[in-house]
């Protein structure tokens, strides 16, 4: 029978942890949704300079630099006028990467079959980190296909109970998030068009 966490536990947030954390996620999330995407993590980062790190994508998925630049852009003007941080910090807007980490129960579903490491707020059965390949999920539960005592097992791990949870960067990962770039991608030909007409002219045309 599988340990449970305590009564009175609270809840994990995989997307904001912190108190200041949870704060600033309310502040920026209908402003990074305003613009069609997504938070998908927040982590402001302590010390003599301040680091307030935030991760976002399309709902769809597909994230690049010119959409960071214009949600640091939107972002930053929020936060100078709700000011919330009292230190002077540098902001860095980023995409979830190929390992990206699951932080809302969608994802497990959006990421089933592929591999992922597990941490609990609590032990379970006397451990607090799982790897396995996700199997979806059930109601709260996020199931997870794992190795115990030589046997393939599938567990369920109640979300609230979740610390943190990434994908395993694996060449079936690779080659999906590769699929996904290029069904996503279209060439805008005008571009192409531009360049040409931009080019230098020669010696012979300037005189």
């Amino acid at each position: 029978m599988t340990d449970l966490p305590e009564a009175g536990t609270p809840a994990s947030s995989l997307i904001a942890k912190t108190a200041i954390d949870r704060r600033l996620a309310g502040i920026v999330s209908p402003v990074i949704e305003g613009l069609g995407f997504e938070l998908v993590r927040l982590r402001l980062q302590g010390g003599r300079h301040p680091l307030l790190q935030i991760m976002a994508d399309r709902p769809e998925g597909g994230i690049d630099v010119d959409d960071c630049a214009a949600i640091s852009t939107a972002v930053s003007a929020v936060l100078d006028v709700e000011d919330p941080i009292e230190d002077k910090y540098t902001l860095e807007v980023s995409s979830p990467g190929i390992d990206r980490p699951l932080t809302r129960l969608k994802d497990f579903d959006l990421w089933e079959g592929y591999e992922v490491r597990i941490e609990t707020s609590e032990q379970i059965d006397g451990r607090k980190r799982f790897k396995g390949v996700l199997r979806g999920t059930e109601g709260e539960e996020v199931l997870l296909e794992i190795e115990n005592a030589g046997e393939t097992v599938t567990i369920g791990l109640q979300f609230d109970w979740l610390s943190d949870a990434k994908l395993v960067l694996t060449d079936e990962l690779i080659e999906e998030m590769l699929r996904q770039k290029k069904a996503t991608e279209t060439v805008d030909e005008t571009r192409f068009d531009a360049i040409e007409e931009e080019e230098p002219n020669s010696p012979d045309e300037e005189n």
